[in-house]
């Protein structure tokens, strides 16, 4: 994805928040300051990240329409009409997002451009695997002479083949997405109550103890602990914790969903951003 002046605002922006974050509650050691720095990284990600699902939808779109294109344009070539021309005559009809690109497509047929160049120019104006495999094959058809009904027909079940696996995919993996978020969340809780309740109840029993045993052992003991206590900062192993949490399960949740792993970077960060979010705005309480 091409970087746009809203992401560089954005980065600006999330750049200041931070710079600002460090310098004005660092040093004055203000629970606002983890939360900030989640808010920081949020507003400097969150164009590119909501651009990202965009993208995905649009890519989706492209697929459905592009399944209609080359349902139309084999049912106009079987009726007897040479390629060239039945892409000129079904490109008045609506094809979503796919206009754009099938317009030109038939633009540049009409200035006398050859059919390869032209088909080669729209999959790659799509930027859609899905449009580029399936026009590769149809220029080759077209090249060698060979029957172009038969191949926009094989083409047409390909396509269609291609978007059921990925629906039932995406449908089947959408009960995993929900527990995915689900055990994350819990496990943002467990670390709250960990931080919040457990750790503070433990230091309370362990005052206790150490008033009852009494004299020099007491003391020594005490003195352990708080060294203990000092090298052990158990809000910054937790946020660790959240943080390698958020960003394996996003991976594996775009795994399942998408088949690859770089689908799952948009609900890394998502879950990366909102678990240490909530994770520092409570325990800093």
């Amino acid at each position: 994805m091409k970087l746009k002046t809203k992401h560089y605002v954005a980065f600006g922006l999330g750049a200041l928040i931070l710079l600002l974050d460090f310098l004005l509650l660092l040093s004055v050691q203000s629970r606002w300051f983890r939360p900030l720095i989640a808010v920081g990284v949020i507003v400097g990600i969150f164009p590119l990240w909501l651009d990202t699902l965009t993208e995905a939808r649009r890519h989706r779109e492209l697929e459905e329409k592009f399944l209609e294109f080359v349902r139309s344009l084999a049912d106009t070539v079987k009726s007897g009409i040479p390629i060239p021309k039945a892409i000129t005559q079904i490109s008045t009809m609506d094809y979503g997002a796919l206009n754009p690109y099938i317009k030109k497509l038939s633009k540049k047929i009409e200035w006398g451009i050859p059919l390869r160049t032209a088909l080669s120019s729209f999959a790659e104006d799509t930027e859609n695997t899905l449009i580029k495999r399936s026009m590769s094959i149809v220029i080759e058809a077209e090249q060698s002479g060979g029957n172009i009904q038969d191949v926009l027909e094989s083409v047409t079940e390909s396509v269609l083949q291609m978007r059921k696996i990925k629906d039932e995919r995406r449908a089947s993996a959408f009960s995993q997405t929900i527990q995915g978020y689900f055990v994350f969340f819990i496990f943002i809780a467990i670390m709250i109550v960990l931080q919040v309740y457990l750790l503070p109840q433990l230091a309370d029993i362990g005052t206790y103890v150490m008033a009852g045993i009494g004299g020099g052992l007491a003391g020594i003991v005490n003195e352990s602990v708080e060294q203990t206590s000092s090298n052990l900062n158990f809000q910054t192993i937790f946020s660790s914790l959240i943080l390698i949490q958020g960003l394996f399960a996003g991976l594996l949740i775009g795994k399942f969903s998408e088949g690859t792993l770089k689908p799952g970077l948009k609900h890394s960060l998502i879950l990366m951003a909102v678990g240490y979010l909530l994770f520092s705005t409570i325990a800093g309480f």
